[in-house]
C-alpha cells in the first residue's frame, strides 16, 4: 500500500460500518487500483456453500469506493462521491475466501476537470472478484458520481 493512500483503509472503516463487521481487508491501495479481501465465514454463506450474493456484491462495492476515495481524497471537500448505479454478473460458485480487484475507469484529473467545469460527472469502477485459487468467480461494473458539496 503506498505511503500516499495509506489512510484509506481506515477511513474505510470509519465511514462505512459494514467494512468493519464484515472484515474486509485492504491488500493494495493505490489511486488506480484496489484489492480487497473478504474472508470466509460460515454466517455468510449461501444455500450452496458459498458467500450469498450480496457479500460478494458487498467486497466488490467496497473496493470500488476505496479505489474511489484513494482516487478523489484530494477534492472531497467539494464533492461527495456516491454510487449512482452498479451491475454485477455472477460467474462462477464461489467459495473460500473473496478477492475483490477494483480499478478507476477514467482518469482521475478528467473526472476532476468535469466537476471543476460545472459538470456532475459519472465514471466507471470495474471490479473483479475472484476466489482462493484466482478464479473469476463475479464481475461487476459500479458507476461513481461526484456530487458538489453545496
Amino acid at each position: 500500500m503506498s505511503q500516499e493512500h495509506a489512510f484509506v483503509a481506515d477511513a474505510m472503516k470509519q465511514a462505512v460500518p459494514w467494512v468493519t463487521t464484515s472484515g474486509v481487508e485492504f491488500a493494495e491501495v493505490s489511486g488506480e487500483r484496489v484489492v480487497a479481501t473478504l474472508p470466509d465465514r460460515e454466517e455468510a454463506r449461501n444455500h450452496v456453500g458459498g458467500p450469498h450474493a450480496a457479500v460478494m456484491f458487498g467486497v466488490a462495492e467496497t473496493a470500488s469506493g476505496a479505489v474511489v476515495m484513494a482516487a478523489f481524497a484530494p477534492h472531497l471537500g467539494k464533492a461527495t462521491p456516491l454510487v449512482a448505479r452498479a451491475e454485477i454478473a455472477y460467474r462462477k460458485l464461489a467459495l473460500g475466501p473473496l478477492t475483490a480487484t477494483a480499478v478507476l475507469g477514467r482518469p482521475a484529473a478528467d473526472v476532476v476537470a468535469e466537476l471543476e467545469s460545472g459538470v456532475r460527472p459519472e465514471f466507471p469502477v470495474t471490479v473483479a472478484i475472484t476466489d482462493a485459487d484466482g478464479v473469476t468467480t463475479g464481475e461487476m461494473t459500479v458507476i461513481w458520481t461526484l456530487r458538489p458539496n453545496r
